[in-house]
């Protein structure tokens, strides 16, 4: 997510940077190591099946144990020993999560038209057969990861939810990131990381059927491991590190708004957080208390690193150019803090999710209080595609029903076509239904 100049040579004088990132670019090359590691591992797997599973486990994860499944008596136990206040909001995160994806399925409706007396075209949505989530429980474990992915896959229909969460330094999986998944609906879980849980379901080594799709956020390896599998699978997108761009205007509180570029920030040293501000004094204000707050953060080192070298300040001349800037930018994650909201919403094009009003901020869907699906395109994915959401589990296969009384349209036209092509056996599949209508 950085400004790509060449895009805005005509508002020329129309934005300054107030704040430009120290390093030279947010784009992260992939790395020849991942690549070759992962490729090696892919292999491997795909040829040695459970075994090499196996070796990448204990070798990579020190996990010595004979199986990898968890048993549904030890997932349903999983929240015993979470404090309350967690239990709780994990709940409430995932009944909204669940709700909102509910009222998306709604709108998704089968039809049939009518495009011609005899004619009839139509379109079913049916949901994916298989599908892989991998819950990550890094150093931050992302806990509403399991009510984007396992959860949205359950409400579209979709029969079959593996999930995989790695062993944490103790050996065991984390019992929150477990408790996530079951009460999302995950029909199997296994404790298994990395590469090797992702290779292991798009082969079908877990319960001898592979995976049609593979979704949720990882490391390096992980999503080099999706973007090498794509193909043999489905997957959501290839998400970059976390993004964050606020519009503001001289109504925007500063210290909100430094709040929420950090918050986002926080999640690693190479997350961008931009802000696109029509007042200069804002601007100034916002780099002040960003300073500020970072003074008392407890995840400073990685905000602050984030902020430095990936942190951008524009000042933008009206709204309009606002709109362009931010446009280009294509954030995963966009609040507009301004007098009129609506205005910006109406006009913006290129983001992941929005976040409209000082009272909406990012953390609640990070955390599935809003509904929202955070699983979101970033690196400037936005300007051509949308983030994870009920639709990308079902599939809108069409049919077409035609009856006697079309043919003779149908057929002339497509026998002029594929003659004029010189495909003879085209023509042949609509001259023998002409030729039987007129019998």
């Amino acid at each position: 997510m950085q400004l790509d100049s060449s895009h805005l040579d005509h508002l020329d004088g129309a934005y300054r940077l107030l704040k430009a990132p120290a390093a030279a670019s947010t784009t992260i090359a992939r790395d020849a190591a991942v690549v070759e590691r992962v490729s090696t591992m892919l292999r491997d797997i795909e040829a040695g099946g459970m075994d090499a599973v196996r070796r990448y486990a204990r070798e990579l994860d020190g996990w010595d144990d004979s199986g990898f499944e968890l048993d549904r008596a030890t997932l349903a136990r999983s929240g015993d020993s979470l404090p309350p206040a967690i239990r709780d909001a994990l709940d409430l995160g995932s009944e909204r999560t669940k709700q909102f994806a509910a009222r998306q399925r709604e709108h998704l409706v089968d039809f049939e038209t009518e495009l011609a007396p005899g004619l009839a075209a139509g379109q079913r949505y049916v949901p994916v057969g298989r599908v892989g989530a991998y819950l990550p429980a890094g150093r931050f474990p992302l806990l509403a990861s399991a009510f984007m992915t396992v959860g949205v896959a359950k409400v579209a229909g979709v029969p079959t939810v593996l999930s995989c969460t790695p062993p944490g330094p103790d050996g065991r999986a984390h019992p929150a990131v477990l408790y996530a998944a079951h009460i999302s609906g995950a029909d199997r879980m296994y404790v298994l990381g990395g590469v090797q849980a992702l290779a292991a379901m798009a082969f079908g080594l877990l319960d001898e059927r592979p995976v049609d799709m593979l979704v949720g956020a990882g490391n390096a390896y992980v999503a080099e491991a999706k973007r090498q599998l794509f193909g043999t699978v489905a997957i959501d997108l290839l998400a970059g590190p976390s993004e964050v761009a606020v519009i503001a205007d001289e109504t925007a509180d500063p210290v909100l708004v430094a709040a929420d570029l950090l918050g986002q920030a926080e999640h690693g040293p190479d997350s961008p957080a931009a802000l696109v501000t029509t007042s200069e004094s804002l601007g100034h204000a916002v780099i002040a208390e960003i300073d500020r707050q970072l003074g008392a953060l407890k995840t400073a080192e990685i905000a602050g690193a984030a902020w430095r070298d990936h942190g951008t300040v524009v000042w933008a001349r009206d709204a309009a150019t606002a709109i362009e800037v931010m446009d280009d930018l294509a954030p995963e994650h966009l609040e507009v803090h301004t007098a009129d909201d609506d205005f910006y919403l109406e006009r913006l094009r290129n983001y992941g999710s929005i976040f409209l009003g000082r009272w909406s901020t990012v953390a609640y869907s990070d955390k599935g209080m809003a509904g929202t699906n955070h699983v979101l395109p970033t690196r400037r994915g936005a300007r051509h595609s949308a983030g994870l959401s009920v639709s990308r589990f079902l599939k809108p296969l069409i049919y077409q029903r035609v009856t006697q009384a079309a043919t003779p349209q149908l057929a002339v036209a497509v026998e002029a076509i594929s003659d004029y092509e010189g495909m003879a056996a085209h023509s042949a599949t609509a001259g023998l239904r002409l030729a039987r209508y007129r019998d």
